[in-house]
C-alpha cells in the first residue's frame, strides 16, 4: 500500500493530539494515510500497554486511516540509533509515504524529541540505496518522503505554517477521548498526571482555535519544518 501521509508519533495518542485534525483532512480529501506508534506507551502513569492498544485501534478507526502499526520500541528508554532506525526505515519502505509527520522538535516528555529525531533520520537513510532491508523475505527499494514536518505538543512552539483544520476539530476531539484511560476522567482513582487535567483536554480546543484566529479561520494546527515550505504565487496563501 502506498500512502501519501504517515504520520509517526513515540505513544498512541501523540498523533492524534499533534495533528488528529489535519489527518481527518487530508483523509477527506482522499489522502491515504497511515499511523506509526513507536512505543506501547507502557510507562503511562495511567492505563496499560494492553488498554492503550485497545484504544488506538479505536482512535484509528474514528480517523479512518488506511493502518496502523506499533513498532513497541522501549517507551522512554528507546534510542536515535541504527537498530531503532531500521526499524523505522522498513516501515517507510514498506508504505513509501509522501509526506512524514513526527513528533515534536523540542517538548515535556523525553520520547517526543527523541521520536522527532529518529524518525526524521530515518526518512533520510530511507533513501540510501546502500542500506538493505527486507520485508517478508524481499528485498526493499531505498525510498526517501518528499517531506518530513513535526506537529507541535506540549510546549507553545512557534509553527512554520499552520493548516486551516476548520470543520474536523470535532473528529480529533473523538479520536483523542478514544484514550479514555489517559484523559481527563472526573470519577477516575488512578494518580493523576499533566495530562489528566480538564485543563489540558480544554487545551486541545482552544490551542486550535487561537491558531485560527490568526490565520482569521475557526482552527488551525501548527507544524515546523527542516526545509522551506514553498508555494506557487501568493494565490497559494489564505
Amino acid at each position: 500500500m502506498k500512502l501519501d501521509i504517515l504520520a509517526i508519533g513515540a505513544h498512541p495518542d501523540d498523533v492524534e493530539l499533534g495533528c488528529g485534525a489535519t489527518i481527518a483532512k487530508e483523509i477527506s480529501l482522499g489522502k491515504k494515510v497511515g499511523i506509526l506508534d513507536l512505543t506501547r506507551g507502557e510507562l503511562g502513569t495511567r492505563g496499560s500497554a494492553e488498554i492503550r492498544g485497545i484504544e488506538a485501534t479505536n482512535a484509528a478507526k474514528i480517523l479512518n486511516v488506511s493502518v496502523r502499526e506499533n513498532l513497541s520500541f522501549a517507551d522512554g528508554f528507546f534510542l536515535n540509533d541504527k537498530k531503532h532506525q531500521l526499524e523505522i526505515i522498513k516501515i517507510i519502505r514498506k508504505y513509501k509515504p509522501t509526506i512524514v509527520l513526527c513528533n515534536a522538535i523540542d517538548d515535556r516528555h523525553i520520547d517526543h524529541p527523541k521520536g522527532s529525531n529518529v524518525a526524521s533520520d530515518a526518512c533520510f537513510l530511507s533513501g540510501l540505496m546502500k542500506i538493505e532491508t527486507e520485508f517478508k523475505g524481499k528485498n526493499q527499494e531505498a525510498w526517501r518522503p518528499k517531506q518530513v514536518y513535526h506537529y507541535i505538543q506540549w510546549k507553545n512552539i512557534t509553527p512554520d505554517f499552520v493548516i486551516d483544520v476548520t470543520g474536523f476539530i470535532e473528529t480529533k476531539l473523538k479520536a483523542v477521548k478514544a484514550y479514555s484511560s489517559q484523559f481527563y476522567n472526573p470519577n477516575s482513582n488512578e494518580r493523576s498526571s499533566p495530562i489528566t487535567s480538564k485543563n489540558f483536554l480544554d487545551s486541545i480546543e482552544y490551542r486550535a482555535q487561537d491558531l485560527g484566529r490568526l490565520i482569521g479561520t475557526e482552527h488551525a494546527e501548527g507544524f515546523t519544518t527542516e526545509r522551506y515550505v514553498a508555494v506557487k504565487s501568493f494565490d497559494n496563501l489564505i
